[in-house]
């Protein structure tokens, strides 16, 4: 069992909670969201089930938690592309391509999935993630002096959508041409 104890309590309970949070992670990618206990969640996380529910009183709750995480994770890695990527049709291009690539790299969804799309983690990450790429295309545009048809925001929402079909696909391949569609479409 690993040791978590740290120098404050703050940093305690943050080093539980993390410890927590990586096994909830683990047991989601080992056997999916029907996997996930209270007792497993302990046992992977090395602390008792008592101490698991003083931070988490059910399942639920836990899965909530990991989600949240998740989803701040991809927008930040979403942002860091963006940033790391040079020229603005080349970061529009990253961006939307990172992001297809997470909806079709994410695990199958089970009866869980609506849980966890619900809530103001995911309203908030959905408003982040469309004015960020608004900002994008508004950058593009801006850079190849060319006018856009509609409002940037509503060009983000058609991305989004567009883009959430790439979970179905067949390849990576066929996510990277449905991103070049996409941007095409932003042109026209």
């Amino acid at each position: 069992m690993p040791k978590l104890w740290t120098e404050t309590v703050e940093g305690h309970r943050h080093a539980v909670r993390t410890a927590v949070l990586d096994a909830v992670a683990a047991l989601v990618a080992e056997t999916g969201f029907s996997g996930v206990s209270m007792t497993r969640v302990a046992g992977y996380a090395g602390v008792t089930r008592a101490t698991l529910y003083k931070y988490f009183p059910d399942v639920e709750s836990l899965l909530a938690a990991w989600h949240e995480r998740q989803v701040r994770e991809h927008l930040a890695g979403l942002e860091g592309i963006g940033r790391e990527t040079a020229g603005t049709g080349r970061q529009l291009q990253a961006v939307l391509e990172a992001y297809a690539l997470m909806i079709y790299d994410r695990p199958g969804h089970d009866t869980s999935t609506p849980v966890l799309h619900q809530g103001s983690h995911i309203d908030h990450a959905h408003q982040h993630l469309e004015a960020f790429i608004a900002d994008l295309i508004r950058a593009d545009a801006q850079e190849k002096a060319a006018d856009l048809a509609m409002d940037p925001t509503d060009l983000a929402r058609y991305c989004i959508k567009a883009l959430s079909s790439a979970g179905s696909l067949s390849s990576r391949g066929a996510v990277s041409s449905l991103v070049a569609v996409t941007v095409r479409g932003l042109h026209t």
